[in-house]
């Protein structure tokens, strides 16, 4: 993960550093960016008689360009984008996404600085200021409300309390920090890098579910020591899409050692997620994994170097003051080979590897559901799931009942229960937490922003919920509304939209090697009750041989669009065709078919529409009475079509064949 380099305020510095955004995606890397540095719509720009845009309208090409690039490996981009409380625009940057095709590729968080939070329980004035001048003053609770209004109908901004990110950071004394990669999880200042790794909890529990299950605190440090040593290697071998990246990363050689797993790890224990016993339990394998950490890094310095921006007055540093006098005595002889190194990220992915445990510092969100596994050759199967600590239950304990109130999941703690965790690890961790607080749908307003200040108040770094509710849910329908049983037949298909006489679209070359002429695809949007969606296909071509089957594809393909619903499934259906005399290589990767080719143009016109998160109602766990095992409910995956689309560590994550977004 990266933060891009400080944003200067003229036009070809903008787009110097939107080009390397733009590097940096290519080869697989998420990226922050802080657009404060810019000044705000309407402000004098001397010299051409014009006023300024405004940093949103630049972060419009910033979310245009992420459409347009992919990721090493061909993954979407992610990106974030920060502005600080007292920006002029804030309120603009607050509101951007109400509007639903507006910086989708974006997460977005407000620099909340520890002045606007004095200034909000004083019930005071906030200054909108930029360059020395104030451009207007607001009420600091009325800012703070559009701000927990926006958070409220539809999960963002996040908030990130810069200053204290700031006065925590172990590399104060050289850095300063105003923006985080995509999941909030690292604070990083200008070209930041950091590489993440996580130890699994849940799998160094001696006796799940036994009177004596523990995890013996020196196995956990030793472990913790191992992974410092690999991290810190993997920055030495590492290649890095900017020059500046490089020289940052090695000169600070900052690590992210963090963990997966602590749900279950805690269920094995006969913990309940949230509990006071729970809190000190993480805080015991928190402090284990500091200190080896650290004590590992220390022993490093003392065979390869500290790490070239050292300074020994880092003892005196909040992080270290902390530490343990033998471990504090051991850095003060050797110095520090890294001067970042825990942090919890998100684990989606290794989460599954590890044989589905639960994710980073997050309680379970299903205990059983059903994953769709895409084949190579385009065939998919299910596979049942269950949670690890689920499945080690029933291993050890047969068909016994679990003790009630120890299987709890994210929708039945409360929102105090998901604060209390972040909070307390968050003071044994030098960066910050990727987390989300699953709120209920009918939580109060005054209620849902107390969440945000009562983790101020307990030192969290930054704060990220999730509030199924009807604004976000109008974004993407999961199915079309039914009509009533005595209106339409159960099987009764929508009419097809009625075409306008003029539509715009895009028309797309592709070039297909077995071809000796290229093929034209065009695709025309319409506006259907208020909402632009895509509304025919038509392919041209001077080689006849291709138009009886591509006047075949598109009017079905059209037909499907014109009816409305989830499209998706056309393009994945499309790429999921092979050619049996072999397909070919377009733009550096190999494509098995040209109507898999065709399948990709549309899916890169459908990006276009798609929303930067899932913005579906979700039934907040299972009715009372539902047994833990229950398969989960929830918005439709864009992927795969199937329910159990769930949000998660700020990104959003399929159950069911494993896509996730942090955008």
């Amino acid at each position: 993960c990266f933060v891009m380099g400080t944003i200067p305020d003229d036009l070809g510095g903008i787009f110097q550093h939107l080009k390397e955004a733009a590097l940096t995606m290519q080869q697989g890397g998420g990226v922050g960016m802080d657009f404060s540095t810019i000044r705000p719509k309407g402000a004098e720009v001397k010299g051409v008689g014009a006023d300024a845009s405004g940093p949103l309208s630049f972060m419009d090409c910033w979310d245009s360009m992420c459409r347009t690039v992919q990721s090493a490996g061909a993954r979407r981009g992610a990106m974030m984008g920060c502005l600080r409380i007292d920006h002029p625009d804030v309120l603009d940057f607050i509101e951007a996404k109400r509007d639903p095709a507006r910086l989708r590729n974006f997460n977005l968080s407000v620099l909340v600085t520890d002045a606007f939070m004095a200034a909000l329980d004083a019930e005071a004035d906030w200054p909108l200021c930029y360059g020395g001048k104030t451009y207007r003053t607001i009420p600091a609770r009325e800012l703070w409300d559009r701000l927990m209004r926006a958070t409220y109908d539809y999960a963002e901004p996040g908030v990130i309390f810069v200053d204290r990110v700031n006065q925590a950071n172990n590399l104060a004394y050289c850095e300063s920090i105003s923006a985080s990669n995509p999941c909030g999880e690292q604070m990083l200042p200008p070209y930041g890098a950091c590489l993440l790794g996580s130890i699994n909890l849940a799998a160094l529990v001696d006796q799940p579910f036994a009177e004596g299950a523990a995890i013996d605190p020196a196995r956990l440090e030793e472990v913790s020591g191992l992974a410092v040593r690999l991290l810190d290697n993997v920055i030495d071998i590492s290649g890095y899409p900017l020059a500046e990246q490089e020289a940052e990363a090695r000169a600070k050689r900052r690590i992210g050692l963090g963990i997966t797993g602590l749900a279950d790890a805690l269920l094995f224990c006969g913990l309940t997620y949230g509990s006071a016993e729970a809190v000190a339990q993480m805080e015991q394998w928190l402090d284990a994994i500091r200190r080896g950490a650290y004590r590992a890094s220390a022993l490093l310095a003392a065979e390869k170097g500290p790490f070239p921006a050292y300074d020994p007055a880092m003892l005196e540093r909040p992080g270290l003051l902390a530490l343990d006098d033998e471990t504090r005595a051991l850095i003060a002889k050797h110095g520090l080979r890294n001067g970042c190194l825990t942090s919890i990220a998100p684990t989606g992915t290794i989460s599954l590897l590890a044989g589905n445990v639960s994710s980073g510092v997050e309680p379970v969100f299903a205990y059983h559901y059903t994953r769709r596994i895409l084949d190579p050759d385009g065939t998919a199967r299910f596979e049942e799931v269950e949670d690890h600590a689920l499945r080690v239950w029933r291993k050890v304990c047969g068909d016994t009942a679990p003790p009630e109130g120890l299987f709890v999941s994210a929708q039945t703690l409360t929102p105090a229960d998901h604060v209390t965790m972040q909070a307390a690890a968050q003071r044994l961790i030098d960066s910050s937490i990727s987390k989300t607080v699953n709120c209920p749908e009918d939580i109060a307003f005054e209620a849902f922003s107390e969440v945000y200040r009562e983790g101020y108040r307990q030192g969290c770094k930054g704060m990220t919920t999730y509030r199924p509710n009807a604004v976000t849910g109008s974004v993407l329908s999961a199915e079309a509304p039914q009509k009533p049983a005595d209106e339409a037949p159960a099987a009764a298909m929508e009419s097809p939209a009625p075409r306008e006489p003029v539509l715009h679209g895009t028309t797309y070359k592709l070039r297909w090697p077995a071809s000796a002429h290229a093929l034209y695809v065009t695709i025309n949007n319409a506006e259907i009750d208020g909402e632009l969606r895509p509304f025919e296909v038509f392919i041209n071509s001077k080689n006849m041989d291709h138009y009886a089957w591509t006047l075949a594809l598109t009017r079905m393909i059209s037909a499907v669009f014109r009816r409305g619903g989830d499209v998706d499934f056309v393009s994945e259906e499309l790429k999921a065709v092979f050619d049996p005399r072999g397909g070919a290589w377009t733009n550096g990767r190999y494509v098995p078919s040209l109507l898999a080719a065709i399948g990709d143009i549309i899916e890169t016109h459908l990006k276009q529409f798609a929303p930067g998160q899932i913005d579906l109602p979700m039934e907040l766990g299972p009715p009372a009475g539902t047994a833990i095992d229950a398969p989960p409910t929830g918005p439709c995956c864009s992927q795969c079509g199937q329910p159990g689309m769930i949000r998660e560590e700020g990104c959003n994550k399929c159950l069911s064949c494993g896509y996730s977004k942090c955008g």
